[in-house]
């Protein structure tokens, strides 16, 4: 069953160039992972420095392993001074 991902990111604005590119290449690495069906980096239209990962993954255990790459764990550390608060992420099943 696929895996449907949403995670929230607020940035401090004065980082935003920095936020960019690091997601930009957390983006890069992802998509070529084994089971990554679909990963979409959106900026909210109206709150700037709010960024959202749209995540499709065939398994749970792609998801699994992608959770455990360098490039993800680089990302949380680099990521982690110039966020604004804890990341939201929401997993679920499609229902329909």
């Amino acid at each position: 069953m696929n895996l449907h991902i949403v995670a929230l990111f607020r940035f401090k604005e004065s980082d935003l160039i920095d936020a960019i590119e690091l997601l930009k290449k957390l983006d890069n690495a992802t998509r070529k992972e084994e089971g990554c069906l679909q990963y979409d980096i959106i900026e909210d239209r109206e709150n700037k420095g709010v960024f959202f990962i749209v995540e499709l993954w065939e398994t749970d255990e792609h998801h699994f392993k992608h959770s455990t790459t360098e490039h993800l764990q680089d990302f949380k550390i680099q990521a982690a001074p110039i966020l604004e608060q804890k990341t939201e992420v929401y997993k679920g099943y499609k229902v329909f």
